[in-house]
């Protein structure tokens, strides 16, 4: 896993921009702590941090080949988890390697199919590949967006990177952010390719950009496909463990140690438990984290979103699978800090507002990487499977908007109150959301037969499978990367999502609950106690010593009066929020706190141009 940057300018020679160079690579320390390397040529320059997880010697970057037409150079970040099936079919095509790296296997499969090698690729990768020969750029990225990958385009070329910050290292690119980026920041809605910054970009989930003398072009190599599911429960069922058992045996090689993030939950309990019994058979235990919060278990107030706390269900899964286990146990103060809150809009480049579940997030795995490089995570199955709450609420079914945006708003709040309210005026976020709904379900295919009701369900999981989920995505990989920590996410492999997708709702949902195929699919490895729990999401704290200090933090900003976010935030509802005599302990009564905190933390640290006229 890695950080990768690079420029490409036809107008120019770059092996004179050393110093640029050298700053958009250093801006991914962090993904990449153990080695660098920088390569440039003529209009190309390409930048490389390494977090060394298989071949630990022999994956340096960036990696090049040499070919009777020219040389080709490549960037990689991710992993491919058939590189060794990928190997043995080049090596029988003639290719030779000097490396035991899944990084020269994805650079000899591009000489051999072009950018097709994209379409070959098990895993989560981001790569782009200078073409010597050709004198072109070819970014590739992953199928589901596991990994990030932004382009920005110049008069003569492009800038890329694995994060924004390496390309707004570039003086090419400007720190400015228009009122659609706002937008973005407001609606909990990823809009595939949408960057947030002006001028910039993400390479879409399966997508190939290329970059030429005669423009950029890009082409869709995956999307998800309507196809019928003729499989019974059973087999349905069956095929799921099949699956699950060799997504996870592949997700599972590293040369560094591994682990695995418990929750309590049915996602990563069922993985964990897998995992378990995989390494139990080499005469492993698999080691398991889980967040918790000081006193949480012993004062947990059970409401609409969370009617059990993790702890014991956590403690039960690794009794029974026989785990490794540590809690990372959390207080008020960390969660609350500044610092931590910088960290958090630095690991994002945007104030994100996730709030104590970003900072907990990050402190987690912080306290992770002192035990292991590599982790396992239950996200997306939620999405995979149909465990939200959404999926079975009448009105979110039926309502022609994101189905998450009815159900959110009774839990979490509206973060945007917090503005001031011409910006909200301006923003028009109920336009906005309309807008990217009706383009997020154009493309949805019917299958042959389908009843409305089947369609409805296969709408919601196709929304939430090419929106929802890559918000998430984002958010765990900018947290894990930010303390070089690889976070694997078993539930994205292709295999998995499309075979899932197809299944009808009725089978989803045979049992009338939420994620029937999992339950079921790993109910030998469960423990009782999680097998018969209710869905419950990333946990919160409660603690009302988080929200006093949140509350203090903002009177604080309240008493400068001159800065720059009270060109966005309305002063006087900052100020009933943080003089509320009795602070409530619940996200959506913290929410417009912790956004308007962010905000300003993200004008101090990126002194952005914001354009809000």
């Amino acid at each position: 896993m890695c950080g990768i940057t690079g420029w490409v300018s036809f107008d120019r020679d770059l092996t004179a921009e050393a110093t640029t160079l050298h700053a958009m690579t250093v801006t991914m320390a962090c993904r990449g702590p153990d080695d660098r390397g920088t390569w440039a040529e003529g209009p190309a320059a390409l930048g490389h941090r390494r977090l060394a997880i298989i071949d630990l010697p022999g994956g340096r970057q960036p990696m090049s080949a040499a070919t009777p037409e020219g040389t080709v150079d490549m960037v990689y970040s991710g992993e491919a988890y058939n590189f060794t099936e990928l190997r043995r079919e080049l090596e029988g095509r003639g290719h030779r390697f000097t490396t035991d790296s899944d990084t020269e296997v994805v650079l000899h499969g591009y000489l051999e199919w072009g950018d097709a090698v994209a379409e070959r690729l098990n895993g989560m990768y981001a790569f782009a590949v200078w073409d010597g020969r050709h004198d072109k750029l070819v970014m590739i990225r992953d199928r589901m967006g596991i990994k990030p990958f932004y382009y920005h385009p110049t008069s003569d070329g492009v800038l890329f990177g694995s994060e924004p910050k390496a390309i707004l290292a570039n003086p090419l690119a400007r720190r400015r952010v228009t009122l659609d980026g706002l937008r973005e920041l407001f609606v909990m809605v990823k809009t595939p390719g949408h960057a947030i910054w002006d001028g910039m970009h993400e390479v879409q989930p399966g997508t190939v950009v290329t970059v030429d003398r005669s423009g950029l072009s890009t082409r869709v190599y995956w999307h998800l496909k309507t196809r019928p599911h003729t499989d019974d429960r059973d087999t349905t069922i069956a095929t799921v463990r099949s699956l699950l058992d060799d997504i996870v045996r592949r997700q599972l090689v590293a040369d560094v140690p591994r682990c695995t993030l418990l929750s309590g939950g049915l996602d990563s309990s069922a993985m964990t438990a897998i995992a378990a019994r995989q390494l139990a058979r080499q005469g492993e235990k698999v080691r398991s984290f889980a967040v918790d919060f000081v006193g949480q278990t012993d004062n947990f107030v059970a409401d609409e979103l969370r009617g059990t706390p993790d702890t014991p269900f956590v403690h039960d899964v690794a009794r029974l699978a026989d785990t490794d286990h540590q809690d990372i146990v959390l207080d008020a103060q960390s969660l609350a800090d500044p610092a931590v809150r910088e960290q958090v809009i630095r690991a994002r480049d945007l104030p994100a507002g996730f709030g104590d579940m970003d900072a907990s997030l990050l402190l987690l795995f912080r306290a992770i990487r002192e035990k292991s490089t590599v982790a396992l995570s239950g996200e997306s199955a939620d999405e995979v499977f149909g465990g939200y709450l959404q999926f079975f609420d009448e009105e979110a079914r039926r309502a022609e908007t994101f189905p998450w945006l009815t159900t959110m708003g009774r839990h979490f709040g509206d973060d945007a109150d917090v503005l001031r309210a011409d910006l909200t005026k301006s923003l028009d976020l109920e336009s906005y959301i309309a807008d990217g709904y009706r383009a997020a379900v154009a493309g949805i295919e019917r299958l042959d037969g389908e009843s409305d009701f089947e369609h409805r369900m296969r709408r919601m999981s196709h929304l939430h499978l090419t929106r929802f989920v890559r918000a998430l995505l984002d958010r765990k990989d900018r947290m894990s990367m930010a303390v070089g920590l690889e976070v694997r996410v078993p539930f994205c492999d292709h295999r998995l999502v499309e075979y899932v997708y197809n299944a009808p709702w009725a089978l989803k949902s045979f049992d009338g609950r939420e994620k029937s195929l999992l339950r079921e699919a790993a109910a030998d490895v469960l423990p009782r106690s999680v097998y018969e729990r209710v869905k419950s999401p990333y946990p919160s704290t409660q603690d009302p010593r988080y929200a006093r200090a949140l509350q203090e933090q903002a009177k604080e900003l309240l008493s400068r009066p001159s800065h720059q976010v009270f060109d966005l935030v309305d002063r006087d509802r900052l100020r009933l929020a943080a003089e509320r005599e009795a602070p409530v302990s619940t996200q959506a009564a913290r929410r417009g706190l912790e956004r308007a905190l962010d905000l300003a933390r993200w004008l101090e640290v990126y002194a952005p141009e914001v354009i809000t006229g």
